[in-house]
């Protein structure tokens, strides 16, 4: 029976594809082998703005082994305008038309025998370029002349961007503005303000999977096989492109070797179904170590910010300038662009706040998803903001944040009121985890310690879309049809757990159907950290729908009402009597092998943002809260950081399961480590530099902090399933503001641009000097 029980809601159920994955077991898209197909590589931009004259493909058609050789022109020729895709605007064609717009965008695609001839052949390739004025970064995109889009071209997908149809001569593909009081007029009149310059620049999601799709005609359907986070999306772009209904596409996935936002939306998707479709050829594209650089980034964040305390030290003033560097194509960036600008002000209680938050264009690799959906950037904002407000009025910058917190019930800035967000649980418990309250060992010689806190928010992504279906078989074992996709998180182990613990099951037994859109219901993403609550609401559901429809089979075989069955362990027990469901299965079919079937939707809502406060009484269906807390040395000759002690707290709902969360928070917190100490993309005139594992900066094991601690805070949310929220953002939120705090701790300067380099450390104690 205890057994039985750590399959269910709150156990700790070990992930079912534990050991296949450590064993390299786990059977992943690129592992297909592509059969009698073509193999697909790309000729890609040198330039970083320019226009397209000829491209020279003859040399690549005459290597042995090559296919074909297509363009961008071709393509457009048989698709027209639906060569163009993109969630928020439809500004990204599967290979440039007319015009390239970033250093490594796909000109020209090669279909050859084998992926070494087609590689060979794609270098063979070469165009005539026309250049155009680029636009390197977020100065010379609000300020400049030159434009990186003649035009705006919202796509179907998001319909509040169709107002911005035919806008001309702008970089600014979204604005999102927060109008919360007076807030200039509360900073004038405020005895307090700290004010800052804060940069975070793009980052690489560096999956150890890389993105392969394999797509092929059959009978006039397009079929896919790809390494997505967002079959659904994928199947309606696909359709849109092609101008199919969607029974005539279908998309499948495997097992994804993480994505972090790296796997979604219009990735090789467009391209391989484009050509599979025009060629009538199987096609097979995977992207290299380095090819994977140019296809997402994390967005680059430049953030102008202050706050301001009254006389009594409280908070009366947040005013925020965030500006996005989205790339050449806009990809999600106008809802990272909403969704983080709406909680810049950070998870306190401000009586007037005001942000401008813009998603730009730039000649550079475009930007998309990334975990924590572009709130890091914001939170490094203020959390490094409300650390040097306190440490200038004199308080502890733990006490300080504690004081002003939301707590339950508390309306935030953007107009939505906080449940089921445990701010000062969150904080407390990092702070009691790294000794915040015990004398600090300052260190000696050119060895300085310090400690710091910071606090994260984050809203889920909402309005979403989840849908399950359940098939009950005779055995007593369960088929479980979703679409959310199992990329490590262990989605998979828990939907078994929900579903288990609704019907007294083994949660072994129930097998979950990896994503396949001829067979597994519509789910909007498997993102933003929504699954637990959405999919995991449907699944609560659906079980919910079979123990009725189970208690009803039994209710009327023991001829009682309904209401006196109870589904046990051991079976259906009622009216005295007990029949295990095998049993009552059979009995009800008169065969083996039986199955009873139901479906549940969750769908949530949400109130759209008031056009000229952008504040919205529900602008999200659940909100993330955790927390940060380190212990740190660094050497001030070297710079070098040393993290002694990291604790990570995330208010969770209700864990399904606290193992699989703790592995969340704990991994979250490892890469927030990359971003406050290493990872960066640099880009000189707009060519990636450091685009391969030799040069990009990643931490190491000898990088892990002496003690890492995963906290769980348990706040439970009314409509979550049993409680339960997701987990997977909540612990990257706070860890580069904790760090830097700990660093001006430690050495008294505070540092805001990212990451904290020993050369940038060093070159701020000499500043300092």
């Amino acid at each position: 029976m205890a057994e039985l029980r750590e399959g269910w809601v709150g156990g700790r159920r070990a992930r079912f594809d534990t050991a296949g994955r450590v064993r390299g077991l786990v059977s992943h898209v690129g592992d297909q082998p592509v059969g009698a197909g073509a193999h697909v590589a790309v000729h890609r931009s040198t330039q970083p703005h320019a226009r397209i004259g000829a491209v020279h493909t003859a040399d690549a058609l005459a290597m042995p082994g090559v296919y074909a050789v297509v363009t961008g022109a071709e393509l457009h020729k048989q698709l027209g305008d639906r060569l163009f895709t993109g969630p928020a605007f439809a500004d990204q064609p599967a290979l440039a038309y007319e015009k390239v717009r970033y250093v490594g965008e796909p000109v020209a695609a090669v279909l050859a025998a084998d992926l070494a001839t087609a590689r060979a052949a794609a270098d063979a390739v070469y165009v005539d370029y026309e250049e155009l004025p680029p636009v390197y970064d977020l100065a010379d995109a609000l300020t400049g002349t030159a434009f990186v889009h003649e035009e705006l071209k919202p796509s179907a997908v998001f319909g509040d961007l169709r107002h911005l149809h035919g806008v001309r001569d702008t970089n600014v593909n979204y604005t999102y503005r927060l109008r919360h009081g007076d807030a200039q007029a509360a900073r004038d009149a405020g005895a307090h303000t700290v004010t800052g310059e804060f940069w975070a620049p793009p980052t690489h999601h560096v999956p150890i999977e890389l993105p392969c799709t394999i797509a092929w005609v059959d009978a006039g359907r397009l079929e896919m096989l790809t390494t997505t986070q967002t079959p659904s999306y994928v199947r309606q772009t696909i359709s849109d492109l092609l101008g199919l209904p969607l029974s005539r596409v279908r998309v499948t996935t495997r097992p994804l070797g993480g994505s972090f936002g790296a796997k979604m939306y219009d990735r090789l998707e467009p391209l391989a179904a484009a050509l599979a479709w025009t060629t009538g050829r199987k096609v097979r594209i995977v992207a290299s170590r380095e090819e994977a650089f140019l296809l997402t980034t994390r967005h680059g964040a430049a953030v102008t910010s202050s706050l301001t305390a009254d006389g009594e030290g409280n908070l009366v003033s947040a005013i925020a300038d965030v500006r996005y560097d989205t790339g050449a194509y806009a990809d999600v960036g106008p809802r990272i662009t909403g969704k983080s600008g709406m909680v810049a002000p950070g998870p306190y209680r401000i009586a007037n706040a005001s942000v401008l938050s813009r998603c730009v264009y730039t000649n550079k690799p475009s930007a998309g998803p990334f975990r924590g959906f572009g709130v890091p950037q914001v939170t490094w904002s203020h959390e490094s903001l409300i650390d040097e407000l306190a440490h200038e009025l004199g308080e502890d910058p733990y006490a300080f944040r504690r004081r002003h917190l939301l707590r339950e019930g508390d309306e935030a800035p953007m107009g939505t009121r906080m449940h089921s967000a445990d701010f000062v649980g969150c904080l407390d418990a990092v702070a009691n985890a790294i000794d915040w309250f015990s004398p600090l060992d300052r260190g000696t010689g050119r060895i300085r310690r310090g400690r710091g806190v910071a606090v994260g928010v984050k809203a889920v992504l909402t309005p979403t879309i989840a849908n399950a279906v359940l098939q009950f078989n005779q055995d007593a074992s369960a088929t479980l049809l979703i679409s959310t996709i199992d990329m490590g998180q262990g989605s998979d182990t828990i939907m078994a757990q929900v579903a288990a613990d609704v019907l007294r099951m083994d949660s072994t037994r129930i097998h979950v159907v990896r994503a396949d859109t001829d067979a597994t219901p519509y789910d909007t993403i498997t993102a933003g950290s929504r699954s637990t609550y959405h999919t995991g609401n449907a699944v609560r559901r659906v079980a919910e729908a079979m123990r009725d429809k189970l208690i009803g089979l039994a209710a009327d075989r023991f001829g009682v009402p309904a209401s006196d069955v109870e589904l046990t362990e051991a079976g259906l027990r009622g009216g005295g009597q007990v029949v295990p469901v095998t049993e009552l299965i059979l009995g009800h079919f008169g065969a083996r092998g039986a199955t009873l079937t139901t479906e549940a939707n969750y769908t949530s809502k949400w109130v759209p943002y008031d056009k000229e406060t952008g504040r919205s009484a529900k602008v999200t269906e659940h909100w993330f809260a955790g927390a940060v807390g380190v212990e740190l040395a660094v050497d001030t000759a070297t710079g070098r950081v040393r993290i002694e002690h990291l604790a990570v707290a995330g208010d969770v709902g209700k864990a399904i399961n606290p193992r699989l969360v703790e592995q969340q928070l704990t991994g979250a917190a490892i890469m927030g480590i990359g971003h406050a100490l290493f990872d960066q993309l640099v880009l000189d005139q707009g060519q990636l530099i450091n685009g391969t594992l030799l040069d990009y900066q990643l931490p190491s094991v000898r990088d892990l902090p002496g003690r890492l601690t995963p906290i769980i805070v348990e706040s439970p949310h009314d409509d979550g399933p049993f409680g339960a929220k997701g987990v997977g953002e909540t612990g990257i939120l706070g860890v580069a503001p904790a760090v830097a705090n700990a660093v001006r701790d430690a050495i008294g300067v505070r540092i805001t641009r990212l990451p904290l380099t020993p050369e940038s450390i060093v070159t701020a104690l000499e500043g300092n000097a």
